[in-house]
Order: structure tokens, then sequence, then C-alpha cells
């Protein structure tokens, strides 16, 4: 019955749904109850996919979160759909790469836009999401980092890795300073994942080479990181607050 699912009557905004781990995480949420607010930017054949997929549970939001205000129109237009969020996902990122001898508008470019996306807009999301909750009697909120952001990154993605790190310490700031309102918030951070992008990795350099360092020598499944992010938006799992949940098959251990 509906009422036993876990997630039941919880509605999740999840940002860069339209991706591999965002995909499995709005299918990840359905299946256990909850409406998943989906949001994409360029791929609405995907999100309209995605929502076919889930029997029509489900609200489709586009929104362009590397332009300076796409997060909060993003914001607006779900809470205008939806009425009541009451937990959000920032799963939304991208991954350039840029190096040392780069042209200085171009270094600066390249991390002034990965920047945008995987924190501006995310910290933009928070606050409005942090006013919402406490207005509301609390609420969740999962920042998908990475392991990049806790162990250092390959040259050619230092603002990759730079703005997962400011994530997790965005995601223990609130942690620390909002428990008592009732909010929740919790930072994942994975290791390679078979995606899209680690698939284009493994056809430049090999399988190999994303594997080498997990001492497992597998990737994550997106499943897993969906499973997961279902797990921590669960009533039951407060005492879970502040924490950086580790998926990486044991290549960055803490």
């Amino acid at each position: 019955m509906p009422g036993d699912l876990p997630l039941a009557g919880q509605t999740v905004l999840v940002t860069g749904a339209t991706g591999g781990i965002g995909a499995a995480i709005v299918e990840r949420l359905s299946a256990e109850g909850a409406r998943p607010i989906i949001h994409y930017s360029r791929d609405q054949a995907g999100a309209e996919a995605l929502l076919e997929r889930l029997g029509g549970n489900g609200l489709l939001i586009q929104a362009d979160l590397s332009a300076a205000d796409g997060a909060l129109k993003l914001w607006r237009k779900a809470l205008e759909a939806a009425g009541r969020i009451h937990a959000i996902v920032n799963n939304a990122g991208i991954r350039s790469e840029v190096g040392i001898d780069a042209d200085l508008l171009e270094w600066r470019a390249i991390w002034q836009k990965e920047f945008q996306v995987n924190f501006f807009a995310a910290a933009d999301l928070c606050k409005e999401a942090l006013l919402h909750f406490q207005q509301n009697g609390g609420g969740r909120i999962v920042n998908m980092a990475s392991r990049a952001g806790q162990r250092g990154y390959a040259d050619v993605a230092m603002p990759y890795g730079s703005s997962k790190a400011a994530l997790v310490n965005l995601t223990k700031s609130i942690a620390r300073n909002f428990g008592r309102n009732g909010v929740v918030a919790v930072a994942v951070a994975p290791g390679w994942v078979r995606t899209d992008m680690a698939e284009e990795f493994v056809a430049r350099h090999g399988k190999e080479a994303a594997v080498a360092d997990i001492p497992i020598g597998e990737m994550a499944e997106p499943t897993e990181v969906a499973e997961l992010v279902a797990f921590l938006l669960r009533p039951s799992q407060a005492s879970l607050n502040g924490a950086t949940i580790d998926v990486n098959g044991g290549s960055y251990i803490r």
C-alpha cells in the first residue's frame, strides 16, 4: 500500500534529473512513494520519457542553472507547481577541463561556469529551501558532492574538485546551523559512477585507467547512489545530519 512506502507523501526536487545518476534517483524516489520534481536544462525529451516511466508520478521543470538567476527561477516554478517541497537533491553538475597553460580568460570562464552550476546554483536553492523549510516544519537537503572534493583532483579538472569541496562545506554549515529547525542536510560523495561522463573517459583512456585505484575494481552503479539518496531522505534518518557519505569503492578512505 502507498502508505507503507518510506517516502510516501514527500515531494522532492531533483536537479539534473535526466542524467544517469539523476534519473536513477528520480526512479528510486518514485518507487519509494515520493513525488519527484524533475528538473532538466536542455533534455526535454529525456525528462518526458522519465516521467512516462514513472507513470506520470512527478512534475517537469525546465531551468538553466548556468544562468545567474537560473536556480531562483527553478525554485519559484517548482514551488508554484508543487505548493510544498519536502526535500531537495542538488544533483546537477558539470565537469570541464582546463590546464594552467590556458589563456587567463578561458581559465576564468571555466572556473566561473563550474562554480555557477556545481556550487552557486546549489547554494541558491539551499537558501530558498531553508526559508521554505523553516516556515513549513523542516525538510531535507542532499547535496551531490564528489570524491574529487575530498582528496583533490586532476590538474586539468581543479575547478570541479574545488566546487565540490565547497558544496561539502556548505552542507556541513547548513547541518550545524539549521538542524534545530528540523532541517537535515547530508552530502554524498561518489567516486567514479557508470554514467555517460565515465563512459567517455573509459572510451578515451580505457577502463583500467578509471578503476586502477578502486580496490573493488568496479565503478559504482547509478542505482547504488539512488538507493542511498532515498535512504537519506527517510524521516527516520535524522541523525545523519551533517554527514558526508562516501561511495567510492574504497578509493578514498577517511
